[in-house]
């Protein structure tokens, strides 16, 4: 780092301390705080959606996984298309039913047990997966590119990972979701014009797009789209259940997602802001992605040195910030360091938020109904910080897991993988068929989510060899991750139909707009009236943009 890069990284703080400011002196309300005021336009609600989605562990975790598994993973990457089904399909139910938060919306829709469970099983997981990974790719990035600043490479990773959490609790706490948001377009810009400069540096380095091509065409079958069923890790099948059962959680029924698109000022403009978000989400395989491949090309011809583990594996999650320290020229190393730091501080300040809204009005306004506004932020802000404190703690054991893993992103959708299915089941369910109830939905995710969690204990035991992959125990811990994902969704469909037909259905009048079998026809003219050709335009263009990625990397080998 020269001084022209560490200029620029100060100017971009800077900016951030006045967003800050302006943000904090807007915040009256829990409204404000936790929803922006309702007031964000489309394209802010786009920005911000791939800003929390892109974090630093999908610069560092993706193009890690692009040097060890080239395209296995693009199918997650490619889920523009189910941000068009949020726009089009959850949007206006979730908008229209003026709710804080997706725990609260399932209170609404099926009963108070519902809106507990996914409240305390979305805050554990937040801390334990999230915020944990997001902070430990951060902290690579510093290990690399400051090994000396601090004295040696560790504590450089400890400064780097305790500054960063610190720093985006601090704006996040004072400035609450308004900062969040607007604070994402600015690292939105510098994510992807940061990402973009490694891949062009990348490409010149190793002498073009061909050249690529060429280089990782040795290995087809490792960097292929599409694994034959008989691959231990990515059988396509197996991809391509668990990868929608997934996206469909995440991007349509996460509060992490979804609280960007309840800021909106309008329908209009949450529906538009999913549709950009859509554009925008398409680009992580050229950034991301491609970088990766690129940097296993570079090592292979021996114009880049990445660093190997003791058994002569190549560290994927070491690609990119190896990658930003010896090919970025002075200036735009700072640029691509503001657009990691960018990655990390917007992702974990939509975790702090998220979590802070789910804590303080699914749990402390349940719990202290009669609790002032100006209480109710307080709350908040402690609840942030609680997490912050929380995301500490757990980076000491998310280093040891991720260096005895594939790599973070890998680590990542494991887990998502089995926590996902219950959720999209009951959110499934729930809105396209009235006829599902609180008994249904209710149980069936407390017995989806033990039997995720039995399956993530199983497989560690095996993966980590104190279980052998033998008997009723041992094969399920064998069992293909992605299969289980499609196998539990499927059970979880199962037990929530059969248990809510156990029971009487719901009266129609508290399913009232809640569910597509309920809609008056006012609601239904009011959403047809929310959209236009520029909506229909957009979602055209998104969903031919994933069709011709998709067709060419099919045959790019």
């Amino acid at each position: 780092m020269t001084p022209i890069d560490w200029i620029i990284v100060f100017a971009y703080f800077m900016v951030l301390v006045w967003i800050v400011w302006w943000s904090a002196r807007q915040t009256k309300t829990t409204k404000d705080y936790f929803l922006a005021g309702r007031n964000v336009g489309w394209v802010v609600v786009g920005a911000s959606l791939f800003a929390s989605n892109i974090g630093s562990e999908h610069i560092v975790g993706l193009a890690g996984s692009g040097a060890l598994n080239g395209m296995a993973q693009a199918h997650w990457e490619l889920h523009a298309w189910i941000m068009i089904l949020l726009a089009w399909v959850f949007v206006s139910f979730y908008y229209r039913s003026g709710v804080f938060t997706m725990p609260e919306f399932l209170e609404r829709r099926f009963d108070a047990r519902s809106r507990w469970v996914l409240s305390i099983v979305s805050l554990v997981a937040y801390v334990f997966t999230k915020v944990s990974v997001t902070v430990y790719a951060g902290a690579l990035v510093f290990r690399t590119l400051l090994p000396d600043t601090f004295g040696t490479p560790d504590n450089a990773f400890w400064v780097g990972a305790i500054v960063t959490v610190v720093l985006t609790g601090v704006y996040t706490i004072f400035g609450g979701l308004r900062a969040v948001v607007y604070t994402e377009v600015l690292q939105t810009v510098l994510l992807l014009m940061g990402s973009a400069f490694i891949t062009m540096f990348g490409l010149s380095e190793l002498g073009g797009w061909n050249e690529l091509r060429g280089i990782v065409g040795e290995n087809a079958k490792q960097f292929a789209l599409w694994r034959p069923n008989s691959d231990p890790n990515f059988p396509w099948l197996a991809v391509m259940i668990a990868s929608p059962v997934v996206g469909i959680w995440y991007w349509c029924t996460d509060q992490y997602i979804i609280q960007r698109t309840l800021a909106a000022r309008s329908l209009t403009d949450a529906r538009r802001g999913a549709i950009f978000g859509g554009f925008l989400k398409v680009w992580p395989v050229f950034i991301f992605l491609v970088p990766g491949m690129i940097g296993y090309a570079l090592h292979q011809e021996g114009l880049l040195t990445i660093p190997v583990s003791a058994e002569g594996n190549l560290m994927g999650d070491m690609v990119f910030p190896t990658m930003v320290a010896e090919l970025l020229p002075a200036g735009l190393r700072g640029l691509v360091v503001g657009g990691l730091l960018s990655a990390l501080m917007s992702s974990l300040a939509s975790l702090f938020n998220s979590c802070a809204t789910l804590f303080t009005v699914d749990i402390y306004e349940k719990l202290r109904p009669k609790a002032s506004e100006a209480r109710l932020i307080r709350v908040g802000r402690v609840a942030t910080g609680v997490v912050v404190g929380f995301g500490l703690l757990w980076i000491p054991i998310m280093k040891v897991i991720s260096e005895n893993n594939e790599g973070l992103y890998d680590y990542l959708q494991n887990v998502q993988s089995f926590l996902a299915p219950p959720i999209t089941a009951v959110f499934l369910l729930g809105i396209f068929f009235k006829r599902i109830n609180g008994h249904g939905a209710f149980w069936g995710m407390v017995v989806g989510f033990v039997l995720g969690m039995l399956k993530l204990t199983l497989q560690t035991l095996v993966q980590s060899g104190v279980m052998e992959p033998t008997g009723i125990l041992g094969g399920i811990g064998a069992f293909n991750g992605y299969y289980f994902s499609g196998v539990l969704f499927l059970i979880s469909v199962v037990l929530v139909v059969a248990l809510s037909y156990a029971k009487d259905a719901d009266a129609l009048g508290k399913l009232k707009g809640l569910t597509w079998g309920t809609l008056t026809a006012e609601e239904q003219l009011e959403t047809r009236s929310s959209w236009g050709w520029l909506d229909v335009a957009g979602t055209v263009l998104v969903l031919g943009l994933v069709l011709c990625i998709y067709l060419y990397f099919s045959f790019w080998l």
